[in-house]
């Protein structure tokens, strides 16, 4: 009988062993077995580390392999997120605190079994790389499971822990490159799902990456790096990508200068020194207003040459992509600063901005009326701030792609806030800032769908954020933005039956754009002179 039992334990589905201990789901996966939780028959694995814990002498290293554990790890909780300050008042965290030791990933799982071979979405959330954590409830991957998706949620290394780029690092680096330590992670994280996704009942020849704002440029970086080219199966961007002037990668020589002046001013001699420091104080020294953003670089390992030309050359990832961004991804303000929106204001603020060529720009940027310059600085702040990086991302796979490319332009504007906020402030990440005091960016009042507006709708997360007072038309936007995301995660292709019909670009060809609100309809694009006049500008800057 014994024998019987034993042979039993070892060919039943993992699902199995949910009824042999107080209902809690087990996986083994390649370096341990895995206890999670289960809600409503969707088992939840949070907190599995991918990689060392980047600490002490594998601080600023590529992530290294897991060390395998005895017994049952419990995977009930979120891990720590990176280390990181709370520059965002409305980002609403799950994790278990703030720490260098970050590399966790969490997953959401349908299957019943390991043999059944869903497809994978791995998300990577947003935060410019300063903030942001798989642990968020806007990403939360039960609402994509119940579509029949294993979703995985990633947190990857920010700011000078992610991207610090210095010639001691890259002397005992062996690829002779520093920096891109968040991006490295992410391919680990790529990597890792590769092994061990099938254990979770996901098939790893159908794995799409995701992401908005940093994740939509961790995507288009993916994409485009021979070290993780080869790992998906399709790409999902919303409102980013890795191209000037959207956090562009600079040299590894630029890089390293930065890192060379960033340790002098604290005093750090050598590289010991630096991986002396502790995180707290590293991160409250690099969070200074006066220190630069450090930016990941072309390292010649993860990115042989610059991202664009990467895209240019056709040497990206040939795989579908949908992309697309909203229709106020930044205010009016961020071209007009606190000056009224008047014509004469809107000429000042563009002869500012392009010089000589202020009269060009009003050619695609026009602004008679105050009403006009309104429109058109909101088009231009969003354009600059990220939709134009993402177009031209988009551009480049148009052109130069194997695949199918689908690009949307969200419109649907969030609803009122809950009576119950009071004088709340909408924030950058989809809630609220309650105190009016926090030092964290506070917006105007939007008219469009503002940056970050449409991950919710995506991932059919609305009922996960009670900021807003969400409508029968919310659900409705969202119930066929959602759609749209499952089918290409499945099939590469967002169409489905029940759907407005959404024509593929590629090949310089059928350049229609899905506008996705209450009644979401394909129109043709109406705007592409003006891309290629702005990517005029910054080629020959």
């Amino acid at each position: 009988m014994k024998r019987i039992f034993f042979f039993l334990l070892t060919i039943v589905p993992w699902t199995l062993f949910a009824q042999l201990d107080a209902n809690l789901p087990k996986v083994k996966i390649s370096n341990g077995m895995l206890e999670g939780v289960s809600s409503s028959c969707i088992n939840i694995f949070k907190g599995i580390p991918y990689a060392q814990p980047p600490v002490g002498e594998l601080r600023w290293k590529a992530p290294q392999p897991v060390k395998n554990w005895d017994g049952v790890r419990k995977a009930d909780q979120f891990g720590p997120r990176a280390m990181q300050k709370a520059l965002f008042g409305d980002m609403s965290f799950r994790s278990n605190g703030v720490s260098e030791d970050c590399l966790y990933l969490n997953v959401w799982t349908p299957a019943k079994s390991s043999t059944e071979k869903l497809p994978v979405l791995v998300y990577y959330y947003g935060g410019g790389y300063m903030a942001g954590d798989g642990s968020e409830l806007r990403y939360d991957g039960e609402s994509m499971s119940r579509k029949g998706i294993v979703s995985v949620t990633v947190n990857y290394r920010l700011g000078i822990f992610g991207f610090f780029a210095h010639p001691e690092l890259s002397k005992e680096s062996p690829y002779h490159g520093s920096g891109n330590y968040a991006l490295l992670d992410q391919n680990a994280a790529l990597k890792w799902v590769q092994q061990n996704i099938a254990a979770f009942g996901g098939d790893p020849k159908r794995v799409t990456i995701a992401g908005e704002s940093a994740g939509s440029i961790s995507v288009s970086a993916q994409m485009a790096s021979p070290l993780s080219k080869n790992l998906i199966a399709g790409a999902i961007g919303e409102s980013g990508a890795m191209i000037n002037p959207t956090l562009a990668p600079v040299t590894l020589a630029e890089g390293e200068q930065a890192g060379i002046k960033f340790a002098a001013r604290i005093n750090a001699a050598s590289l010991a020194d630096l991986r002396a420091i502790p995180a707290e104080k590293l991160l409250d020294e690099a969070s200074q207003k006066d220190v630069p953003r450090f930016a990941s670089t072309v390292d010649g390992y993860f990115y042989p040459k610059l991202p664009v030309e990467l895209y240019a050359a056709g040497e990206q990832a040939h795989v579908p992509l949908l992309v697309g961004w909203n229709s106020e991804e930044m205010n009016f303000r961020m071209v007009m600063g606190a000056n009224e929106p008047t014509p004469e204001n809107y000429l000042k603020a563009l002869q500012t901005l392009y010089g000589d060529k202020a009269n060009e720009a009003l050619k695609y940027y026009p602004g008679s009326t105050n009403d006009e310059v309104k429109l058109s600085a909101t088009a231009l702040a969003g354009d600059r701030f990220s939709a134009f990086s993402t177009w031209k991302w988009y551009d480049l796979c148009f052109q130069t792609g194997k695949s199918p490319v689908y690009r949307y332009f969200y419109e649907r504007p969030r609803p009122a806030m809950r009576p119950e906020m009071g004088n709340a402030v909408a924030g950058l990440a989809g809630g609220v800032i309650k105190d009016s005091g926090a030092n964290t960016p506070k917006m105007p009042a939007a008219t469009g769908a503002v940056h970050s507006a449409e991950i919710e709708y995506a991932l059919g997360n609305l009922p996960t954020n009670r900021v807003y007072d969400w409508q029968p038309e919310d659900y409705k936007v969202s119930a066929i933005m959602q759609e749209f995301f499952a089918n290409f995660i499945k099939t590469g292709n967002p169409n489905g039956i029940g759907l407005p019909v959404w024509p593929a670009a590629n090949n310089g060809k059928s350049e229609k754009v899905m506008h996705i609100n209450v009644n979401s309809s394909a129109e043709v694009e109406t705007n592409r002179d003006r891309y290629l006049w702005l990517d005029h500008q910054y080629i020959t800057k």
